[in-house]
């Protein structure tokens, strides 16, 4: 199979751990002869450094001449520090979700038992629990308009709108997920007090008669934070608005015992991207500590979900769970007495089981 894929490392640790899970794509396509062709391209601060803009038309073009996208992650301390700045690295985020129309970022919320005890939760809470959250990613409050500030500056306003497309397309999209596995749909919104909500509550009703094989359930969204920490376990695939997703794949993020661990693809109209969950932590950059396994997983998503190849996506996921048993791990992770690895040691020791098993 031939595989075009677009590579945007961004900022931060994200040129580090990209390059390592680039350096397992091209592991596994060698060994399953497979014709991998890749190119680079500038998002985030360092597009802005170069260009003045965080997500240039150049970079845009490339995106839409893949089959996929393998990025990494935006954000610089001197952009962040500065209120003031009127181009930000997060807009370019906003524009290649908006541009590529990725509207659904999809999150796997996986344990591994060699990481069970690095969760802040109870072992018995979070041992097995295996859910996917599935967040709407463009529209609501983040997009909406009117959004602004008074003359006097002293009040500030965001608009949170939704249409029925938006919502049926996504709520679409998670029953078909559920259906692939335990079908089971928990439906998140506030629609006790939200307008838009109370429209997510009535179109995903209205769909859930196509799926009467999936067990339905709907969550206010205060009550789902809470019920993510006391019973993860009874969560199989979430569906929810943006701003509502933003903070549940957050907080279901750290029940694993690392952000450093969980991989993302956000689905698209015209390709899709694959990107780890976690920041561009840029205190760790240049350093050779930040833990590849995130965007390493997040390949493996790439090749499954982009491309179809299970065989060659179950191979780095069996090789990122060697590398946990047996201990080639980064700081991060890396238990009392342990040696930690670098991001290099790790990656290469990756590639090396790729290319033996």
């Amino acid at each position: 199979m031939k595989l075009n894929i677009a590579v945007l490392p961004g900022d931060g640790i994200g040129p580090e751990v990209v390059e390592q899970a680039l350096n397992a794509t091209i592991a596994v396509c060698e060994k399953y002869n497979h014709e991998l062709n890749y190119k680079h391209a500038l998002v985030g601060a360092c597009a802005i450094d170069e260009t003045g803009n965080p997500y240039p038309d150049s970079t845009h073009e490339l995106c839409m001449q893949s089959d996929a996208v393998l990025f990494g992650a935006i954000g610089a301390p001197k952009y962040d520090n500065d209120p003031s700045a009127k181009v930000r690295p997060e807009q370019g985020l906003l524009a290649m979700r908006k541009n590529l129309g990725l509207f659904a970022n999809i999150r796997p919320v996986t344990t591994f038992p060699s990481l069970v005890h690095k969760s802040p939760l109870r072992a018995n809470l979070i041992e097995g629990a295996d859910f996917m959250c599935i967040r709407e990613l463009t529209g609501g409050l983040y997009f909406g308009r009117p959004q602004g500030r008074s003359e006097d500056g002293n009040t500030a306003y965001d608009t949170c709108v939704y249409s029925r497309y938006e919502i049926e397309r996504i709520v679409r999209l998670a029953f078909e997920y559920a259906m692939k596995r335990r079908k089971k749909l928990t439906i998140v919104d506030k629609a006790n007090i939200l307008a838009t909500s109370r429209l997510w509550r009535e179109v995903s009703k209205e769909i859930a008669k196509d799926f009467p094989e999936v067990e339905t359930e709907y969550l206010f969204v205060d009550n789902a934070a809470m019920r993510m920490i006391q019973w993860p376990k009874s969560f199989d695939v979430i569906v929810t608005e943006n701003m509502f997703g933003d903070i549940l794949t957050d907080e279901g993020s750290v029940i694993t015992g690392s952000m450093g661990l969980l991989p993302s693809a956000s689905i698209g109209a015209h390709t899709s991207v694959f990107e780890p969950i976690h920041g561009s932590y840029p205190q760790a950059a240049g350093k050779n500590i930040a833990n590849p396994l995130a965007t390493i997983l997040s390949a493996a998503m790439m090749l499954e979900y982009a491309f179809d190849l299970k065989e060659e996506a179950g191979l780095i996921r069996k090789a990122v769970a060697a590398s946990m048993d047996i201990g080639v791990v980064t700081e991060d992770i890396a238990g009392d007495g342990m040696k930690p690895s670098s991001t290099t040691e790790v990656g290469q020791w990756i590639v090396n089981y790729i290319k033996k098993n």
